[in-house]
């Protein structure tokens, strides 16, 4: 029997806490709480949850909304407006379910995750006997979590930094021991929380990836870091972030989203015969092109040619030929089996260049360091980035330790300005969580000719009350209805900023930008004014590759 105290109710309190509230104390208090007073199974799980290790969805979205018509006894078309005006699936059901006041008999959070894990590969008819069962012992609030829990669509504004504190308060560990344990590759069925949390390590997982260091963005002057000597400059490369480990014999490459990856890459298997037991490097996966410059003695190809290669189980010898691999090291994180990360930027650089050079192999580069002696001066060899390839330029402070998470200080990003176009809204959808009500998710034209040619989608870069002005034109203008897609009147000009540019057979434009978004609202412009097709055609052949 399924355990009955502590029941998916205290998870569903938890979410509402981290989902509504806007101050990182509060987020912090309440994970805190779950982590003092919840069982042990059920911590186990929101640790997993809530970085990343979700259990494979065992129901489609078209299972659940008949299972709810079923029950609801609604007709197919009001659910769907239903849908459509909510702007959630998970919330659409929760809020046309009859509601059940009582909820006394809800299970333990760890309860139904095993049991979606169970039915994952049995029959229908017992997957919907399991969710419809569960839709009635559960209140609506209940009910909003546990279909989430199904689609895996938590949208919760909490940092895997904030869980990681919180973790830090309700044990005895540090935060940044607590990061290393609940990184890697482990499972939240067989893992228990002694295990993540204990002082003592029972087994060695020789994979496991240390957290990553991540950089601030520079937004203020950069002649406020003082000494342009205590700071050591990098090129910002756009691959992959990752983590390269040589261990107990065997190699693994591990993404900054805590994917293993290790079969997607075979160029990097001859590392594990070139590399010495117990090394963890630091670096971004990226294919390069061979380019000789004065800074550089290679050339990235766009994130495009990377994208070639990622989800793939089987990778063809055209796209290893079309699409070479390396791996672009910038920091030493364990070596000869000691961890590296409290030693200086300049200590790790030193071994870091000693390791590359023994390798000896174009798999293994070095991010190379860019020289100069003022600031005004790196200001000006910033400029050259994205003709070298780069995003702009990395600051790190040449005594800095390797730290966890995001902190402010010691690294720093210092981005080129992005490539910027004006165009026309055409097409608007709702957003999701706090703004499943509004039309927040939109798609953009420029000028083809005498008619207009979608390229890009955005729905970020407004404040909350411009988003409200948006809704509210889209709901007065809207022309043809398409689902939740709204075709609106095109009048209103954004200007959208972009990373990067590439030629793609998959867009109606011929064309994909590198993460595309709204920069600010042209009320200043008419339709009339905005960029045409050739104008991104233009950027293509000056930026693309």
């Amino acid at each position: 029997m399924p355990e009955k105290n502590n029941s998916v109710k205290q998870f569903s309190e938890l979410v509402n806490i981290l989902g509504t509230s806007t101050k990182t104390n509060d987020k912090l208090d309440a994970l805190s709480n779950f982590f003092a007073t919840a069982n042990d199974k059920d911590k186990v799980w929101v640790i997993a949850l809530f970085s990343g290790r979700r259990p494979k969805r065992a129901v489609n979205s078209t299972q659940l909304q008949n299972w709810c018509i079923e029950l609801t006894n609604l007709p197919q078309w009001l659910f769907e407006e239903s849908y459509h005006t909510v702007g959630d699936l998970a919330e659409t059901i929760a809020l046309l379910l009859p509601e059940n006041i009582s909820s006394q008999h809800s299970n333990t959070l760890h309860y139904y995750l095993e049991q979606l894990i169970v039915i994952e590969k049995q029959d229908e008819s017992i997957k919907k006997k399991f969710i419809q069962d569960c839709w009635r012992e559960m209140n609506t609030e209940e009910r909003f979590v546990f279909n989430k829990l199904i689609t895996g669509g938590f949208r919760i504004g909490v940092s895997q930094q904030t869980m990681v504190n919180a973790l830090a308060k309700t044990t005895n560990l540090s935060s940044s021991v607590i990061a290393h344990r609940i990184s890697g590759n482990w499972d939240p069925i067989t893992t228990s929380f002694e295990q993540l949390t204990s002082e003592k390590i029972s087994s060695v997982d020789y994979s496991k990836p240390y957290p990553f260091y991540l950089a601030y963005a520079l937004d203020e002057d950069f002649t406020t870091l003082n000494n342009p000597k205590e700071w050591q400059a990098e090129w910002k490369w756009d691959g992959i972030r990752g983590q390269i480990i040589k261990r107990n014999g065997e190699l693994f490459v591990w993404s900054r989203g805590e994917e293993l990856m290790t079969e997607k890459f075979p160029e990097y298997h001859l590392l594990k015969d070139l590399l010495q037991d117990g090394t963890s490097l630091d670096g971004e996966i990226i294919v390069l092109s061979k380019s000789a410059s004065d800074n550089i003695d290679f050339m990235p190809l766009p994130f495009a040619a990377l994208q070639t290669r990622i989800g793939r189980k089987n990778i063809t010898k055209k796209q290893l030929t079309e699409a070479p691999i390396s791996f672009v090291a910038y920091d030493l994180l364990e070596i000869n089996g000691e961890d590296y990360r409290e030693r200086t930027m300049t200590e790790r650089r030193e071994a870091l260049e000693k390791i590359v050079k023994n390798v000896n192999n174009p798999v293994l580069k070095i991010s190379p360091i860019v020289e100069f002696e003022t600031w005004d001066q790196l200001s000006t060899i910033r400029e050259k980035s994205r003709e070298l390839g780069s995003e702009g330029i990395m600051l790190k402070r040449k005594n800095s330790i390797y730290q966890v998470g995001r902190k402010r200080g010691d690294w720093w990003k210092w981005k080129i300005d992005p490539l910027v176009i004006d165009a026309v809204m055409i097409y608007a959808m709702k957003g999701h969580g706090r703004r499943s009500n509004l039309y927040t998710d939109y798609t953009f034209a420029v000028k083809d000719g005498d008619k207009l040619t979608s390229f890009a989608k955005a729905y970020s870069g407004l404040t909350d009350e411009e988003f409200a002005q948006v809704d509210n034109f889209v709901k007065r203008n809207s022309i043809e209805k398409f689902g939740p897609v709204r075709t609106v009147k095109p009048e209103l000009v954004f200007e959208i900023a972009f990373e990067g540019i590439a030629a793609s057979n998959r867009h109606k434009s011929g064309l994909a930008l590198r993460f595309p978004r709204i920069n600010r609202w042209r009320k200043d412009k008419k339709v009339d004014e905005i960029n045409t097709l050739d104008d991104l055609k233009k950027m293509l052949e000056q930026y693309g590759k």
